[in-house]
């Protein structure tokens, strides 16, 4: 029997770039942590991410992913939600999730309107939850049919891929250099996203000073290319 791939171009459109969620226009902190931190070139780069982005994914990210996907009724997932919001100490970085995290929910109800993004939708206006674009990632992937895995994997390459994007406009790297970088993330991707799995909620989550640090900073720059 071939297995069902139904779930694939939707899943392909939504993970893509061209989607409209802004998330183009935010660092979420690394603009400002390599001003801080004379990052400056590809093995930089790299050093970010293997030691502030990928542990972030592993023990905070991904397992939030997981719990949104697997939570069974909206209260359970606007709990989520809000929890969410707690671990993100910055406002810059609390308020991009958020707006990118609309962005996604009205693009997805532009195309495939579904009860739950308007329910989701509603209670966003009634304050019962944030709308963080974990929350919304998750919630599609659940109602349009997305697996897990898949849905775990495509976060963690979204996440690489923003940083690295952002980095050509920051740092002197090429694309040559952004691809390196990117290559050899995606190759720890499926250790990270297994290793996410056991992570429990009552243990989920990931403090990184010096990114929150950066992340404060930027609010109050004198100059800036990115939102946050």
């Amino acid at each position: 029997m071939n297995p069902d791939f139904s779930w694939l171009p939707a899943f392909l459109q939504t993970s893509d770039a061209l989607f409209p969620t802004g998330a183009y226009a935010h660092s979420l902190g690394f603009e400002e942590f390599v001003r801080m931190n004379g990052l400056r070139d590809e093995a930089g780069l790299a050093l970010f991410v293997e030691e502030h982005l990928r542990p972030a994914l592993q023990e905070q990210e991904l397992p939030y992913l997981r719990f949104t996907w697997m939570a069974e009724g909206a209260v359970t997932r606007h709990e989520i939600d809000r929890e969410i919001s707690a671990w993100k100490l910055a406002r810059e970085t609390r308020e991009a999730s958020i707006q990118i995290g609309r962005r996604r929910l009205a693009a997805l109800r532009a195309v495939n309107e579904q009860a739950v993004y308007r329910e989701l939708a509603e209670a966003i206006a009634r304050g019962e939850a944030q709308g963080h674009h974990l929350t919304v990632s998750a919630l599609q992937a659940r109602v349009e049919g997305f697996p897990l895995p898949a849905a775990l994997n495509a976060w963690y390459y979204q996440a690489v891929s923003g940083v690295c994007s952002a980095a050509l406009k920051i740092i002197r790297i090429g694309q040559e250099g952004c691809q390196r970088v990117l290559r050899g993330a995606l190759q720890k991707a499926e250790t990270t996203v297994r290793v996410s799995l056991d992570v429990e909620r009552e243990t989920a989550g990931w403090f990184d000073p010096l990114l929150e640090i950066a992340s404060m900073r930027h609010e109050f720059a004198d100059e800036r290319l990115f939102i946050s």
